[in-house]
This record gives C-alpha cells, structure tokens and sequence, in this order.
C-alpha cells in the first residue's frame, strides 16, 4: 500500500494526533502511540492523514457533532449514516483511498450503503482492537472501508491478524485476500434472506437487490430464499447488550463530567446503567440464539444477502434529544437488519447496487462464514467486475 492515503475513524489512535472519539470530554487529549490497525497500515507502506469524524464514541444519534454535522456527498442535505460516517462520506468524496471504520451493529456496512461505497465488516476477533475506543466489547470489529471490494481486499490484508495487545483477537491464518477474487461464482449457494427483503424495505431498494441477486444468478451461483425467523428480535436485544456495556465502560466520566456528553449519548448510557443484570444475562442468551440460526443457515449457503438499509440516505434533522419510544426507534435504534450478522460474528460487505429515485446510493449486503472473507470478497467482486455502481462519483468529488 505504499503511498496511498488513508484515514481512520475518531476512535483509533494514531500517535501524537488527537483522538475524540467524537466527545468535547476527550478535546485536547492526544494519543501517545499507534492502535495496532494503524501500526499495520504504516508497515504497509500506506500514508495515514489523520481521523475522521464519528458519532459520540460509536453510539449513533448525535444531536451536536464536535467537528460539526457530518454529510453525504451525494446530497449535502442527507445523512451519510452512523457512526463511521465521516469514513463513507470521505471516501465516497475522494478524500482519502481507504478508510477504517468500526462496526458493532452496522456501523461500517450502513455509511458505505448510504454513501455509495464498499465496507467490510470482519470476522469478530480477525482485527486487532487495542487502541480502539470500546462500544461493545462482544460485538466491535474494526473493518475496512474503500471503493471497491479489490480496494477492501487489498486492506483487510493487512489490518487482520493475531496482537498480543488484544486478547481476544484470532490466531487464524491470514490469506492473501487478492488472490481469491477469481471472479469464479459456479457452485456458490446464495441464500436471499426474506427478512432482508420484505416489505419494510422501501420498493426502490427491494429491486436494487433483486436485480443483484440476479447478477450472480448470471454469473453462475445458485440462488434460494430462506429465512432468519429471529431477526425481528435482534433489535431489543441489541439494546440490551450495548448499552449496558456502554454505560460500565463509560461509568467513572460520566459521573465526573456528564454535561460534557452528547444528550442522545448520555440518554443511552443512563439507560445501560439502569437496565438489570438479569436483562443483560438473557439477551447474551438471545445473542447466541440468534447468533446460532444464522450459523445454521449458513451450513445450507455459502453466503447470506439482502439489503444492506431500508432505503437511501434519509434527509439531516435538527439536533434534537430524543423525548419519546418514537424517537428513541427512530433516531438510536433503528432496525434489526444486519445487526444479527455482528451477533453471529459472521463477515459482511455493503457494497452499491443502485440508486433511489432520490439519486441516492443503495446497498447490497453479502455475510459469509466464520473466516470466510474471502468468499464475501470474492462474491462482492464478481459482482462488481460485471457492474459499475461502484465506480459513480457523487457531485462534490
């Protein structure tokens, strides 16, 4: 990667350059060495130009952003999406080549939808964490986010691998990612999640990923729907585990200096706080439930899809708090979706599939196996070798 300019997400240290975490609670502090995904990318060779704008530490909803209100290229008017927002909104607009983002719940594969982009979320535990400010501690994965799924390929290379620093990270082989993207989809199962493409998601964003799944069709895979009955769960109980392990990482500054907090944020954190041990005991129980329906469907696929988003960006709002359940579904939570993919701890890419009426981007999501990168990569390749979404630029680039 020598000489390519990067970018990582405000949550990753990089020596002697501020690292906010999106927070007016961490101005001023700056970060005394490399986080090990940025180590990795200086031995590479890649140049990296500094962070990028984040919601409050990873939490989505942001009423008042420190660097100010992220936006879309495609429309400043729209939301690029959380939290790794200023990731898919700098490189959609050609402001760096690469970028990392984090993911606990989509928050890697929603901006690379809504920005027009591809974004890999990672196999939990493939990508070192230490120096990465913590969400969820059994859920964030640190992934790459580029153009294209080569681009991605040729990051993920270097960002996966065993760090002492990081306990939890695998000791699984790392493969050179690039030579899987053969472009070869004979023999492929493809399992077309109906949750993933009923009729909650807006028509214009159905077809897109439709006309997806019939590209590799073409190409030569074997295409089945099937179900994830549990999916309309995943919601609550990602809830139920986030925020309260948000709130413990979170406990002594909030407590110390709570008005330096986001409203939104600190609304979600005292929520974590409040929520009973039982509560957390049995969503971790409902993790590994829904986790386990997706590991079953994937002895039947190779790979999962379906719409990575609902529908295309939606327009920016005022900043405002959250004051009712309404809010809170519309403006924290959101919907279940592909946040089963993170509970299962399966690989997963958004890449762009299309445009709404609204000339916005929409995206199409693949999930794979445990360690199965490659497959995703090779699939989200074949795909893009056939078609040219990828390759749109949005106005302002």
């Amino acid at each position: 990667m020598h000489g390519i300019p990067v970018a990582v997400k405000d949550q990753m240290n990089i020596a002697g350059v501020p690292n906010t975490g999106g927070s007016r609670y961490f101005v001023g502090l700056i970060a005394d060495s490399d986080a090990t995904i940025v180590a990795n990318l200086k031995r590479s060779g890649a140049v990296v130009l500094g962070t990028l704008s984040s919601s409050e530490f990873s939490m989505g909803g942001t009423t008042e952003y420190l660097f100010g209100t992220p936006k879309n290229p495609w429309d400043l008017e729209r939301t690029p999406g959380d939290s790794s927002c200023g990731a898919g909104s700098s490189v959609a607009a050609g402001l760096c080549s690469g970028a990392v983002g984090e993911d606990t719940g989509g928050s890697i594969r929603v901006p690379a939808s809504m920005c027009g982009i591809t974004g890999l979320k990672p196999t939990w535990s493939r990508t070192s964490r230490h120096g990465v400010y913590t969400l969820c501690w059994a859920m964030d994965c640190v992934g790459p986010m580029a153009r294209s799924a080569e681009d991605c390929a040729i990051m993920l290379r270097y960002l996966a691998g065993y760090d002492p620093k990081d306990p939890t990270s695998s000791r699984e082989a790392v493969p050179d990612y690039t030579r899987l993207l053969d472009g070869e989809l004979h023999g492929i199962r493809v399992g077309v999640v109906g949750e993933m493409t009923d009729e909650s998601y807006d028509s214009e964003t159905r077809k897109a990923v439709d006309d997806a799944v019939g590209v590799l069709s073409e190409l030569g895979a074997t295409v089945e729907r099937v179900s994830i009955p549990l999916m309309k769960s995943a919601l609550g109980v990602r809830s139920a585990l986030v925020d309260p392990e948000a709130a413990s990482y979170h406990r002594e500054r909030l407590l110390a200096r709570y008005g330096d907090y986001d409203y939104n944020t600190r609304l979600r954190l005292l929520v974590g706080a409040l929520l009973p041990a039982g509560m957390y005991t049995l969503a971790m129980r409902a993790k590994a439930a829904i986790g386990k329906q997706v590991l079953e469907a994937f002895t039947r696929f190779d790979v999962l899809v379906g719409a990575t988003s609902e529908a295309g960006a939606a327009k920016l709002t005022s900043g405002t708090g959250v004051n009712s359940k309404e809010d809170a579904l519309e403006k924290l939570y959101g919907r279940p979706g592909i946040t089963i993919f993170s509970m299962s701890g399966s690989p997963a890419v958004s890449i762009p599939c299309g445009f709404d009426s609204q000339g916005m981007p929409l995206g199409f999501h693949i999930a794979g196996r445990i360690f199965d990168e490659g497959t995703v990569l090779k699939i989200a390749h074949a795909y893009q070798k056939t078609t040219s979404w990828h390759l749109k630029l949005p106005p302002v680039s």
